[in-house]
């Protein structure tokens, strides 16, 4: 990107909450944690300051499938963002004082997330259409999980896991290709002397059952928040194009349905949308919606027979043509910064295993046709298991025929 004078550089790992046995349920965002507490070559507040000085910002993420480790500088601080970012990836000390003080952040962080009930409900939700299984499981793990994980599991882990075979490095910005790889080669040295280990197997990459079902978390809220759904799409599934269509249509803007019958005519929740998730061999399609508890059973009744309608009738050629605008409009507008541009390389590269141009990507949402849409729209919506989460006052027996 010859014209900006930033770049964002991004380590992209193929490891996450899916990949975590029971007993290290939230290992994976424990790691990204730990590994901004120092290496053999920096403490802590060493590479805090190092970017601070440069104007730089440097963060992480956690998902269920990857961890993503980025920073965002000048061009002429490349190489700064390169040495810092890969000596956290690869030379993480993980002590144990440092393990212990943050393991006392991340129980933080689960209290926080969990004082957010429009948060908690999606975790509520996966494990409603997951059970058990590790994409059913939140990324963070939980109080018990986190407070009886031990330092030498979690170090473990990340000596196992992170392993060059699973990582891609992304960039993009004012940058030169050739740079970049020496750059890289030269902050990897150690990790790339020896024979490439192979990927450690991933105990959770076994195919989930949609399970489906109600699961009703009791809290005194001013406001009820759910999710009503099913099952989704892998991520590889190239119909996912007409999935996307079908979401925009169904939840995903101001003129979707969903927010005209629910928010718009009948004023009965401020948040009401669509979404769908999509992993490597399964998905999420929800509903979600906030609104008053004495409302819930008339917003839940109206999501049904939204989710019935266009699974049975599909959607209109002028809901279609909005559908098809919204994602393209998204995926161009999204492109205007280099962290956007970043994101977009590591994530094809790691996850989808391709580098699909803009055109490209548009060429197949211009394809989808009305019948694509209704015969997706059918299998996800109408022959899934659905599943609900509700946090609110209520009773789980004031849900026990929701998804019937």
């Amino acid at each position: 990107m010859p014209t900006v004078r930033s770049v964002a550089f991004g380590i992209w790992v193929g490891v996450g909450s899916r990949d975590e046995a029971p007993g290290l349920a939230g290992a994976s965002h424990f790691l990204e944690h730990l590994l901004f507490k120092g290496t053999k070559r920096r403490g802590a507040l060493e590479i805090a300051a190092v970017m601070d000085a440069v104007g730089g910002e440097m963060n992480a993420f956690t998902a269920k499938e990857y961890t993503c480790y980025y920073a965002r500088v000048l061009d002429a601080d490349l190489p700064l963002a390169v040495d810092v970012v890969s000596d956290m990836v690869t030379s993480s000390l993980i002590t144990p004082d440092d393990f212990e003080s943050e393991r006392g952040v991340i129980l933080e962080e689960i209290a926080m997330h969990d004082d957010a009930p429009d948060d908690i409900v999606h975790d509520a939700f996966a494990r409603a259409i997951f059970g058990d299984h590790p994409l059913g499981r939140p990324v963070l793990g939980t109080v018990e999980s986190i407070s009886e994980v031990s330092r030498a599991s979690v170090h473990g882990y990340y000596r196992r896991r992170y392993k060059p075979s699973q990582i891609v490095v992304a960039v993009a910005g004012n940058l030169d290709h050739a740079k970049v790889v020496r750059l890289v080669r030269k902050a990897f040295g150690e990790v790339l002397s020896g024979d490439v280990d192979p990927a450690a197997p991933r105990g959770g990459r076994s195919g989930p059952k949609v399970v489906g079902g109600v699961h009703v978390t009791r809290r005194p809220t001013e406001q009820a928040n759910l999710v009503l759904g099913t099952g989704g799409l892998a991520r590889a599934d190239e119909r996912r194009f007409a999935l996307g269509v079908l979401n925009n249509a169904l939840g995903g803007g101001m003129s979707s349905r969903l927010f005209q019958e629910v928010r718009e005519r009948r004023g009965l929740a401020y948040s009401v949308y669509s979404y769908h998730s999509q992993y490597a061999d399964t998905g999420l399609f929800g509903i979600y919606a906030g609104c008053a508890p004495s409302r819930v059973d008339e917003v839940l009744s109206l999501c049904r027979e939204q989710l019935d309608a266009v699974a049975h009738g599909g959607i209109t050629a002028e809901e279609i043509a909005r559908g098809k605008g919204q994602l393209k409009g998204s995926l161009v507008l999204g492109l205007e910064d280099t962290a956007s541009r970043m994101h977009r390389l590591g994530k094809g590269e790691l996850v989808y295993g391709e580098q699909l141009t803009v055109d490209e990507v548009i060429g197949r949402i211009d394809a989808v046709t009305a019948d694509d849409v209704a015969e997706v729209a059918y299998e996800v919506l109408a022959q899934g298991q659905r599943g609900l989460a509700v946090i609110g006052p209520f009773d789980g027996a004031d849900f026990s025929s929701a998804v019937a």
